[in-house]
């Protein structure tokens, strides 16, 4: 404890030095903005700035673009709560209920609660990476392939099991989901599949402009065809601000189930904020004594899932700094970052670094403060968007999704399938099928794809490595039960009668 502390204290003396506390406050206030934005995301913003950092002393640099990313998860929630475009990936599952709240009136206590949950996961997530950033990076390195294809094939099976309305839809919506995820080149042979010979589609379709059409394009199609009272929240009284003592009975739970869900899995490579996000909705769904109101504006299918996204992005600091291995694209790039300024992540770093890899650390928790006082005061602000009429509103929307589409690879071609997924978006919520299940699927099919494969090279084609394997066992009879489960009418009926649509 001792030592912990003289830690923190070498750590406090680099994180709230001007200079540090300076481009904390930048970091953080750029990836609020590109959260609010959709489209360009923290990858692309630290893409960008990348060149810059060559400039900047280590800590100053490394500072700044740890603010980006974890203010994008502050900042993704604000479109997805307001229009239902979510800024960043991981903001998908709280555009669910925050955006129902806010035609509700209730946006700024959708935001509020978003921003709270927030800071309580940073918070929380900082003390794990301080006190527990050895150990977890050592459970971590437990997970080979079999173990994240396992993890991958429940994650879908949950997503399938708890989804609204019909199994069939929800199973269909995952494999057509899947089937778009796999669209590009296969990185083993090198073949194009489902291109058509379209030059465009040999990387794939980006999850963003995929994100983008289905949850705002799609939604802004469905609002101009429903009548004018229906459109938007515009028009109803926004009370409110901040949650009352009910409210707060009601989300502490959640943010807590959903900090630890997060703090868990954003250590694991691939899973981070967006995976945490929808367990950790999956999670309050399953529990809830009333799971009917799941979709409907529940204030708890905010702040779980905002909680996961967060803790989950902070904690997948946690290979990088202490294994020098990478969880996700942000955290190869701040490899990038420090490769740069000639510092090679890894154990070394904390005994020969000290005051970045702890300076680091202690301005995650500052970043997080800053983030709340930004946002908190902006509710106001953005809650305001609100009393725009839509006649005005959905061209700006519209504007500003072509934006992001466009700035994903400076490509008209995102534009285009943005505008795809857009009515593709309107037809599923027409046809009354939950694009969630779509979205996972969509994310996961690239990954289940390479885990299944690397299981395949390392047992030599022989499939019981799945069940050879305790962890990956476990986590495949887990999706199993659940599957049989659901499959029992006495189970099956309880499910259709706790998720029918109101």
């Amino acid at each position: 404890m001792i030592e912990l502390l003289g830690n923190l204290q070498i750590g406090f003396a680099t994180a709230v030095s001007l200079n540090s506390l300076f481009y904390c406050f930048v970091g953080c206030l750029l990836g609020t903005l590109i959260g609010v934005l959709p489209g360009l995301g923290p990858a692309a913003t630290i893409a960008m700035l990348l060149p810059i950092t060559f400039g900047l002393d280590p800590a100053s640099s490394v500072i700044m673009l740890a603010g980006i990313f974890y203010g994008a998860q502050y900042g993704g929630s604000t479109t997805a709560i307001l229009v239902n475009i979510p800024g960043e990936a991981s903001s998908v599952v709280t555009a669910i209920d925050g955006y129902q709240m806010a035609r509700q009136g209730q946006a700024g206590l959708a935001l509020s609660t978003a921003a709270i949950g927030s800071f309580f996961a940073g918070t929380v997530a900082t003390l794990i990476i301080a006190l527990m950033a050895p150990v977890l990076a050592a459970a971590a390195l437990t997970f080979n392939a079999p173990e994240y294809f396992a993890l991958m094939v429940l994650g879908l099976v949950v997503s399938v099991v708890l989804a609204h309305g019909s199994l069939i839809k929800a199973l269909a919506m995952i494999c057509l989901g899947m089937l778009l995820g796999l669209i590009g080149t296969d990185v083993t042979s090198g073949t194009e599949r489902l291109t058509f010979g379209s030059n465009e589609l040999a990387d794939g379709l980006d999850i963003v402009a995929v994100a983008i059409g289905l949850y705002g394009v799609g939604e802004v199609i469905a609002n101009l065809n429903a009548p004018a009272e229906q459109r938007t929240a515009a028009g109803k009284a926004i009370t409110g601000l901040l949650p009352s003592r009910a409210d707060m009975r009601r989300i502490w739970a959640p943010i807590l189930r959903g900090t630890g869900i997060g703090s868990l899995l954003g250590v694991l490579p691939g899973a981070g904020a967006l995976l945490s996000s929808f367990v950790a909705y999956a999670v309050e769904k399953k529990i809830s004594r009333h799971p009917h109101r799941f979709g409907h504006g529940a204030i708890e299918g905010v702040a779980s899932p905002e909680a996961a996204n967060n803790a989950g992005s902070q904690t997948s600091f946690i290979p990088m700094l202490t294994l020098g291995l990478p969880s996700n694209v942000i955290m190869a790039l701040m490899i990038g970052a420090l490769t740069i300024q000639g510092i090679q992540p890894g154990p070394e770093m904390i005994t020969n670094q000290p005051q970045l890899f702890w300076g680091l650390i202690v301005s995650m928790w500052v970043g997080n403060l800053i983030l709340i006082i930004l946002n908190l005061p902006l509710i106001g602000l953005w809650v305001k968007l609100l009393t725009i009429p839509y006649r005005y509103l959905f061209p700006a929307i519209l504007v500003f999704c072509c934006i992001g589409a466009f700035t994903l690879g400076n490509s008209v071609f995102d534009v285009y399938v943005m505008i795809a997924f857009g009515v593709l978006g309107y037809l599923l919520k027409y046809l009354d099928c939950e694009p969630a299940p779509f979205i996972l699927g969509f994310v996961l099919a690239p990954m289940i794809e390479e885990y299944l494969r690397r299981s395949m090279l390392l047992a030599r084609g022989d499939p019981t490595i799945f069940i050879s394997r305790p962890l990956s066992a476990v986590l495949l009879t887990l999706a199993a039960l659940a599957i049989l489960a659901v499959a029992l009418p006495a189970v099956r009926k309880t499910r259709d009668e706790a998720l029918v649509e109101e």
